[in-house]
């Protein structure tokens, strides 16, 4: 019994020191051009330039991001095939009354950069800051833009008016961030609930969106001027959309600590920090005991929200 196992740790370690010897695969649980099909490309290529192999992004968007996490979820646990995904990973946890997988079938990597919950409106709008707009509503209904329904970005705005700023809200559904960014700049609704990275920090920093508030512990650097929940009189409400990396459960820890020791080193590199920040990400810098930790934290987080909301998709 003690030599078979002395063989298995080696047989292991041999892997482990072998990996990788062929083609890695991110499959990304969204549709290209996303932020987690931007980011799983950044990282990805980067990736394969130092371990010597290459990197294939393969999207499969669908059902939230339940198909490429169903797809990885049974995939074989040798560090060949990742999951590139985001906040909706932990959210439809609990969001998905039926689904053929669970957050236990997955072994964090490594959660590479998040950007915070924001809320914007048309710059039209005479309200500088979130307080002067909930004043201005006077207690009618607010219609609030979201990119589908159990979205992080949704999840986070209707809980912070129903629970927080005890004000009513009517969520109105769009097929993706772009069509309700058109809606908002048009007038076409009150509000907007969305992640600040990606093409909500370029449309606020060209003028076509005012920020009113980020669920961030401090102000973002791509929108110094939009302030946090906490400077507008809630404090603690933190709640950021990350980009992460997933391996089947079971994979070799040596690989998976391999994995995140080469996404680290991608992140640290001062152009690649330079991109995210431009695109209004900050890089997230964990091992992968950390990275787990921090991703069962957010499983807890975001699923109690969506308790409270009492939201779910069969």
């Amino acid at each position: 019994m003690v030599a078979l196992f002395i063989f298995q740790i080696s047989g292991q370690q041999t892997r482990a020191q072998q990996y990788p010897s062929r083609q890695i695969t991110f499959v990304v649980a969204f549709a290209p051009g996303g932020v987690a099909d931007t980011l799983a490309r950044l990282i990805g290529k980067r990736v394969g330039e130092r371990l010597q192999q290459t990197v294939v992004v393969e999207n499969r968007g669908g059902a939230g991001g339940n198909i490429a996490a169903e797809v990885v979820a049974h995939a074989n646990p040798d560090g060949y095939t990742l999951l590139a995904t985001t906040t909706a990973l932990a959210i439809n946890q609990t969001l998905f009354v039926n689904k053929p997988f669970s957050v236990s079938d997955f072994q964090t990597v490594a959660i590479a950069a998040s950007s915070p919950e924001a809320l914007v409106t048309s710059p039209t709008n005479p309200a500088g800051d979130l307080p002067s707009f909930i004043k201005a509503i006077n207690g009618r209904i607010i219609n609030l833009a979201i990119p589908g329904v159990g979205t992080g970005s949704h999840v986070v705005a209707e809980y912070f008016f129903k629970e927080l700023a005890k004000v009513p809200v009517q969520p109105i559904p769009y097929q993706g961030g772009a069509p309700a960014i058109s809606a908002t700049i048009a007038g076409q609704v009150d509000l907007m609930a969305t992640t600040l990275g990606g093409s909500a920090a370029a449309q606020i920093n060209g003028g076509k969106l005012k920020g009113l508030a980020i669920a961030a512990d401090k102000r973002a650097t791509v929108t110094p001027n939009i302030k946090t929940y906490a400077e507008e009189g809630y404090p603690g409400f933190v709640a950021a959309s990350w980009v992460g990396l997933f391996a089947p459960a079971k994979t070799d820890p040596a690989i998976v600590s391999k994995l995140n020791a080469t996404v680290q080193e991608v992140i640290n590199d001062p152009a690649v920090q330079k991109t995210l920040q431009t695109i209004g990400f900050d890089s997230i810098h964990q091992s992968s005991v950390e990275a787990d930790a921090y991703f069962k934290s957010e499983v807890a987080k975001w699923g109690g929200m969506v308790k409270e909301l009492g939201l779910a998709i069969n």
